[in-house]
């Protein structure tokens, strides 16, 4: 089964590879490329704000129980 924190991270490393690949082409990035990115940048910061808050909640949870 899938939680919904692994499949958050792997959107993340997905949305990274193309990052990397991006940046590496031997060619300049093109417009519709650099926007590209930045959506995608957009994204990740967004996912990774999803992955600590569910971090976060798991922390509180786990504190609550072994009280």
């Amino acid at each position: 089964m899938t939680t919904p924190a692994s499949a958050i991270e792997d959107e993340v490393r997905m949305l990274m590879d193309f990052q990397i690949e991006t940046l590496r082409q031997p060619v300049p990035i093109t417009p519709s490329q650099l926007n590209e990115f930045h959506s995608r940048s957009k994204k990740l910061r967004m996912l990774c704000r999803e992955l600590d808050r569910i971090s976060s909640r798991s922390v509180v949870w786990r504190l609550e129980r072994a009280s």
